[in-house]
């Protein structure tokens, strides 16, 4: 089916107009801004129309009274954590991406590591720091580390430890935005996967000058790297692209998303996190997969949306 009658038919089941979700009060709204924005410059290209809810607005919700359909593109917590689409379920809005439980799971590290570890599937060794943590014990149980709070994304609150005194104040300072966590640092090749339905897209390896691909790496530097094609064998990448879509499904995301993987110096591969609701900016990476797949960014945004319309969660 040609774009032009997916639209048709996008148009006659929404019966009108949508709303892209964006902004919200969480540490990443500047990045959501920039996702929504382009997800509602690609609506217009499409020729759907499309209205621009930001839920840091006390009546958002009023905002969407006449609205069926809704494209999430908020990130952090209060929009990628399930509230908003507890919300929107609450409301009888059907929406992108992945429900409640799973939202809830993918933007919670450590849960989703407990998850992964139940499941057998492989993630580095980790621990949930507290004040009560025997700081020295850790670094000489786990060696360096990389701390992180369980519940932020975009890097933000994370750093390496490699004594007992980084890690008391890296976890100090990732306090701040609740449960913390320390997980054992792992040398070697990182790379992400982003999932379009029920597949897994091309790799994409990442490479910083940075200690680690921190927000500043993220979203800020073009001295930031990103190798797709990725630069793996084609086995090695299949595995991973496999390693990906079984650490989605296991936790019940749907739609689309993008899983982070760490390779080890002996070619293992181990699961950072999911992220329920990728970044959409010029600097994002799911767009990046779709282009190698042969994906322009605005048929990633039809197809996002079209499962939601037309699919089931």
């Amino acid at each position: 089916m040609s774009n032009k009658l997916d639209v048709n038919a996008l148009r006659n089941a929404i019966g009108g107009k949508l709303a892209v979700l964006l902004g919200g009060e969480s540490s990443e709204r500047e990045i959501s801004l920039r996702s929504g924005a382009a997800v509602l410059e690609a609506f217009a290209r499409l020729g759907l129309e499309a209205i621009a809810v930001d839920v840091a607005d006390a009546d958002w919700q009023q905002q969407l009274s006449d609205i069926s359909h809704v494209f999430i593109a908020l990130h952090g917590p209060g929009g990628e954590d399930g509230t908003v689409q507890g919300a929107l379920e609450c409301m009888g809005k059907r929406y992108t991406g992945s429900g409640v439980m799973a939202s809830a799971l993918g933007m919670d590290k450590l849960r989703c590591k407990l998850l992964w570890k139940g499941a057998g599937l492989p993630s580095a060794t980790f621990t949930e720091l507290t004040a009560a943590s025997d700081w020295q014990g850790i670094i000489d149980a786990l060696g360096q580390v990389i701390v992180k709070p369980a519940c932020e994304g975009s890097s933000i609150g994370m750093a390496r430890a490699k004594s007992a005194d980084e890690l008391e104040a890296a976890w100090r300072a990732a306090s701040d935005y609740g449960r913390v966590f320390a997980e054992q640092w792992i040398s070697g090749g990182e790379y992400t996967v982003a999932v379009l339905g029920d597949s897994a897209l091309p790799a994409i390896k990442l490479e910083t000058d940075a200690e680690f691909y921190d927000f500043n790496a993220k979203y800020i530097s073009n001295e930031t790297r990103y190798l797709c094609p990725c630069g793996l064998s084609n086995e090695l990448e299949a595995s991973l692209r496999a390693l990906a879509l079984e650490a989605f499904n296991s936790v019940g995301c749907h739609g689309w998303g993008r899983v982070d993987v760490m390779q080890n110096q002996r070619g293992e591969f181990f699961l950072l996190e999911v992220n329920t609701v990728p970044g959409m900016t010029d600097h994002s990476l799911v767009p990046m997969a779709a282009r190698q797949a042969g994906m322009s960014f605005d048929d990633l945004v039809l197809n996002i949306f079209t499962q939601c319309v037309f699919g089931d969660r």
